[in-house]
């Protein structure tokens, strides 16, 4: 279903997670649920991959993963705010110990001068903290910067999963 570079990284954050007894979450916005849809495909991800927070709108993000309403109005949902709010929301709604959440705006539409398409924050939250980076995947298109935004969260997971 995903790319191999894809299964690979989503194989890669099962054995890690397997290895440390860590239970994983996700939140994400702008990808829709594929980054659990990536490990879920994993052969014993059952083990470690808790649940997935898919919370595309405004509400969700608040009702699915506490992301306070006044933090949404003051910094935008794509914003580095609420990515860190959803990823240790996650974990707050969650078993598990390591969260990854993103938040972006895909395209074809709904960008600015500000925030254009293309642009994607990430959160992963673990033992070890919280951890945000910010991508612009400019003209590349929606399924691309989609599948760009699941291997960028991806990696972030591996990268909470290794700390400490």
């Amino acid at each position: 279903m995903f790319p191999d570079d894809i299964n690979s990284l989503a194989a890669t954050v099962i054995r890690l997670a397997i290895g440390r007894s860590l239970q994983v979450a996700t939140a994400e916005s702008c990808t829709g649920g594929l980054v659990a849809g990536a490990l879920t495909g994993v052969a014993g991800s059952s083990a470690v991959v808790d649940r997935g927070f898919v919370t595309y709108s405004n509400a969700a993000k608040s009702d699915l993963v506490a992301v306070p309403a006044a933090l949404i109005e003051a910094h935008g949902a794509v914003s580095e705010a609420v990515a860190r709010a959803m990823a240790t929301g996650a974990l707050d709604r969650s078993l598990a110990r390591v969260s990854v959440a993103v938040t972006g705006i895909a395209g074809p539409g709904g960008g600015s001068p500000d925030k254009p398409v293309g642009l994607v924050h990430f959160a992963a939250a673990g033992p070890d903290g919280v951890i945000h980076v910010e991508h612009r995947f400019g003209g590349i298109g929606r399924e691309a910067v989609r599948l760009a935004s699941v291997r960028v969260a991806l990696d972030l997971l591996i990268d909470r999963l290794q700390a400490g």
